[in-house]
């Protein structure tokens, strides 16, 4: 019998799924060269080498009603990847992230006799408890990201699982480390990073601008997402004479901000890894407010303070979110030269948190390596 390569069958759904599958498929391809790797994922994921199947462009769909507006598109997908999967045949497949999809998929590739890995967990320590059992009982290897999950995991669950550290660490020193690109302003620059969503963006974003006026002497720039057009944000900054925004741009907007007002999720911790002072902005219609309240079981809204298990970066969440008091906060993030040292001090614990063991990416690819050629 002729040697066989391995076979790994990765899905990822979003934009930064494709990034850190694309790392993990560059450190598989290190460890195993003749890998065959078929990818659910982007182009980023493509050019590290795998086969592409099935574009996140294709898949993205947020909320209630888009659910279930596209829900035979959703229904035919998941369909074809159980029968692409079939007819490859993989030694393992790999999830990442990207819950919705992918947990219907580790429950009939676990039935069918695959081996499953899933690497990033969903937030299921914030709500949406009611999936571990089923993660458990369908996921043969976990690998966590986040230092807190482990111990999540193993005390509340019994479930053992791996921290491999944070993938976003070496991409950002990897920035961090690249020649400057273009200046986007003389003055000092302030970033405004208002989210991704219509509504999360037309609920935080005046709130931001408003605070641009007591600072006249900086520039305020907002990192535009991904998905929405440049029209959309284009009203709403026209009134105020020191913003403006970027497209594509956020890593270049950090590596030149003196501070950041940011909205919860990954951001407050890319923030954080760039080593700017950010103050962190929540508000949602009251009623999600209100029903988020009563479902999200954790101590702080940014990853940064939730990793570090204390108040790092300050919080303005729903009511205290008002123009006066972000301009407060901001003003301390400039001027008070102790809170700034504390930071760096912080900032740096946080990091080391993260990288300790070294690069996720690697450490991720081993794991699952490792796994398989264990029989």
């Amino acid at each position: 019998m002729g040697w066989e390569p391995m076979k790994y069958y990765i899905i990822a759904g979003e934009a930064s799924g494709d990034l850190h599958g694309s790392n993990l498929i560059k450190e598989l391809h290190l460890l195993d060269a003749g890998a065959n790797i078929r990818c659910w994922g982007g182009d980023l994921m493509q050019a590290a080498g795998a086969t592409l199947v099935k574009h996140y462009r294709d898949l993205a769909f947020m909320g209630f009603t888009e659910i279930i507006m596209n829900l035979k598109t959703i229904l035919n997908n998941l369909k074809f990847c159980k029968q692409d999967i079939l007819q490859f045949q993989p030694d393992v497949v790999v999830f990442i992230d990207y819950p919705g999809f992918n947990l219907r998929m580790t429950e009939w590739a676990k039935e069918n006799g695959y081996k499953t890995v899933f690497y990033i967990s969903p937030q299921v320590w914030a709500w949406k408890e009611n999936r571990v059992p089923k993660m458990k009982r369908t996921i043969d290897k976990m690998l966590v990201i986040l230092p807190f999950e482990k111990e999540y995991y193993k005390n509340k669950w019994g479930w053992e699982v791996e921290y491999v550290g944070h993938p976003l660490v070496k991409v950002i020193d990897e920035e961090r480390s690249k020649v400057k690109s273009e200046k986007l302003s003389n003055k000092g620059v302030i970033a405004l990073l208002p989210g991704s969503r219509k509504q999360e963006i037309l609920k935080k974003l005046p709130i931001m601008l408003e605070v641009s006026k007591l600072f006249p002497q900086f520039q305020f720039i907002v990192a535009q997402a991904p998905g929405q057009e440049d029209s959309f944000y284009k009203t709403m900054l026209q009134p105020f004479n020191n913003v403006s925004s970027v497209s594509n741009q956020t890593y270049n907007l950090l590596k030149q901000s003196r501070a950041a007002l940011v909205t919860s999720g990954t951001a407050t911790l890319e923030t954080a890894l760039f080593g700017v002072p950010e103050v962190v902005c929540y508000k949602g219609s009251s009623i999600s407010y209100q029903i988020a309240k009563r479902l999200i079981k954790v101590k702080y809204i940014s990853l940064v303070n939730l990793i570090m298990d204390r108040l790092v970066v300050k919080e303005l969440i729903q009511n205290d979110l008002t123009a006066e008091n972000l301009a407060g906060e901001l003003t301390g993030l400039l001027n008070n030269v102790e809170r700034r040292k504390q930071l760096e001090v912080d900032y740096q614990s946080l990091k080391n948190i993260l990288s300790a063991g070294g690069d996720a990416s690697a450490r991720a690819a081993k794991s699952i390596y490792e796994f398989i050629n264990r029989g």
